[in-house]
């Protein structure tokens, strides 16, 4: 049984490493960033008065584009969050730091949430970077990709 779960944890390695990667690369500004705000507000230019847009991080920006290109988001995202009763940040956050390798899908549906939900209601960018959960993913993708030993 040990030599099957070894199987499927470095199948798992092979077919995420490379996107794994391409996502570790942004745990530096993200460490930069911790309780900072990503997300300012254009108004216009002094007497010319718009509505308020916002404007992200162009750092945050460039993570969601190449977290897009990646095979680490599903479109079926909440059936994650119905199977896993999701509630909230709190439970995001306790089922990411708890996740092994087989927990890959749980892991995506997550990430899904905040990049492919963002495309809609960008607020939700913003919202994964406070609350730390996007920040979380990462650094486990970090830990059950690059540790040793790790199930």
């Amino acid at each position: 049984m040990y030599g099957q779960e070894e199987k499927i944890s470095e199948k798992i390695r092979n077919e995420y490493k490379r996107d794994v990667d391409r996502l570790v690369r942004y745990l530096p500004w993200f460490d930069k960033i911790q309780g900072k705000s990503v997300q300012s507000f254009y108004d216009g230019e002094k007497d010319f008065k718009v509505i308020q847009i916002p404007v992200f991080d162009s750092n945050l920006l460039a993570f969601v584009k190449d977290a897009d290109k990646t095979s680490l988001l599903s479109k079926n995202y909440p059936y994650i969050y119905r199977r896993y009763r999701i509630k909230g940040p709190e439970d995001e956050l306790k089922l990411v730091n708890n996740a092994h390798l087989k927990d890959i899908e749980l892991l995506k549906g997550i990430l899904s949430k905040y990049i492919l939900g963002g495309k809609s209601k960008a607020a939700l960018w913003k919202e994964g970077i406070d609350n730390g959960v996007i920040y979380a993913i990462i650094k486990r993708f970090k830990y059950l990709f690059y540790a040793t030993n790790v199930e």
